[in-house]
Parts: C-alpha cells; structure tokens; sequence
C-alpha cells in the first residue's frame, strides 16, 4: 500500500508546466519520483521551472518548447519525451489561453485561438501520446477543466466552451482506450491563484469578493493544492477511476 502513489519511473508531460497549476503538479509528479516535461512555449520561464524542480527533487526533468496550436510541435514534443526517457506514462493537459469579451465582441480568430489551445490542443496532445501508452501497457491522461466547464459567464463564452468540451473529451476518450488500460480523468480547479485569475480580476470588479463569500472554505485556493489531485490520478492508485471529472474548489460547485 505503501507504494500506492508512487510515481517512481513514470514519466509525465505537463503542458503549460513551467507556471501556476502546471508548475505545482509538474513539481508534485516530481516529488513522487517520476521524470517530467515541461512543455510550455515561454522558453525562459521553462528553464527556470525545470532548475527549480531538478534543484528542489533532485529529478530528472527536461523543458520542450511546443506551441498547442501547431500540431507538428506537439509531435515534436512526444518524439523529444520519448528519447529522452523511453516511454510516456502520463499526461497532464494544463496548457490554456483566455480573452474576456462580451460574447458579440469576439473576433472569429479570436475564438479560433482560445478553442485551437484549449480543446484541439488538448486532443492533439492526448492522441500523439496514444501510441506509447498502449506499447507501455496503459497510462493516465489528466486533463484540466475550469469551474466553466460547469457553469456560465458572460465575459467566457469560447474560453467556458472549450473547458466543457474538456469534460466530454475525458468521457469520450475514458470509453474509447479503457481496453488499451489508458485512464482518461479531468480536474476541474476552482478558483485559484494564478496569473489568469489575477488578471481576472483585474477585469472584473468584486470578482475577489464574490469568489470568497461563495466558496464553503473562505478563501481562494493555491495552485498547490491541485497536485495531490493530479497525484492521485496519475497513480496506481487510481487505476479503476475514468471518465472522471473532479473539481478542487474548495467546495464552490457545490454551495448553494
């Protein structure tokens, strides 16, 4: 039982890695012993984050500069994983955009940008992962949703869009490759303290005290606080959980 959680030989992607959530569950897959990716495009800020988690782990961590909307890069990035440590045993989709317009103001090549990262990124990541996983014997697939994935707002129409179809991507891909043992889960993060939701709210007023007096907990979440999560589903530990999709909300999606 002890070793339930291990992650010890693993290797994980995490897309958008080197900031916020990415970076938490990229330095908690690291801190359970597996070898990690970071795939972001900003090239600095993936240096630093892989320094900081070899300096802090001692792990084995390399940095892959990939662009989600460009499909060859995210080829590139697998065949990069696959050289450098063999296999790929997980896949975290953390990589997001958002632009917040009034629904009528959106541009089409600006929903085109937030929908191309987000959700086709995401299925792009997860299908060129697909073949290692099955020689392997299986892997977990974590994607990463929104509190949008649940609920509307009026400033989040592609960006609300593309988590909810994060949800029904996890459920279909669960179905598809459960006979390959590939667990296809989803996170759904509440509201938590990150560059994104800084600018939030910067953008829209009392967001700050709206989110405080709804959430049961009292506060805004940590990106910290999403790595047990995204341990846990990466683990053997979660080997009969798919199709899952598991807020981390300190209870938000639930207050009435």
């Amino acid at each position: 039982m002890k070793d339930l959680f291990s992650l010890a030989g693993k290797v994980a992607i995490v897309t958008g890695g080197n900031g916020g959530i990415g970076k938490a569950i990229a330095r908690g897959m690291a801190s359970m012993g597996a070898d990690v990716v970071i795939a972001a495009r900003n090239e600095a800020k993936t240096a630093q984050a892989v320094e900081d988690i070899r300096k802090e782990f001692g792990a084995r961590v390399i940095g892959v500069k990939v662009d989600l909307r460009e499909e060859g890069q995210i080829k590139a990035m697998v065949r990069e994983a696959v050289e450098a440590f063999g296999h790929i045993d997980i896949l975290v989709n953390n990589a997001g955009t958002n632009i917040r317009k009034m629904p009528q103001d959106y541009a089409p090549a600006e929903w085109d940008e937030v929908l191309s990262t987000n959700l086709r990124g995401a299925f792009l990541c997860a299908q060129a992962v697909y073949p290692s996983m099955k020689a392997a014997g299986g892997g977990k697939i974590i994607n990463i949703g929104s509190m949008t994935s649940i609920f509307g707002g009026a400033k989040l129409a592609p960006y609300g869009t593309s988590k909810g179809g994060i949800v029904q991507l996890t459920r279909s891909l669960a179905v598809a490759w459960a006979p390959d043992n590939i667990q296809v889960n989803a996170i759904l993060p509440g509201w938590i303290n990150t560059d994104l939701t800084r600018q939030a709210r910067k953008e829209l007023p009392g967001l700050e005290e709206r989110v405080v007096s709804r959430t049961p907990v009292g506060r805004w979440g940590e990106p910290e606080e999403l790595a047990g999560a995204a341990i846990f589903l990466a683990s053997r530990a979660a080997d009969f959980v798919t199709g899952v999709a598991l807020p981390v909300d300190g209870g938000f999606s639930v207050m009435l």
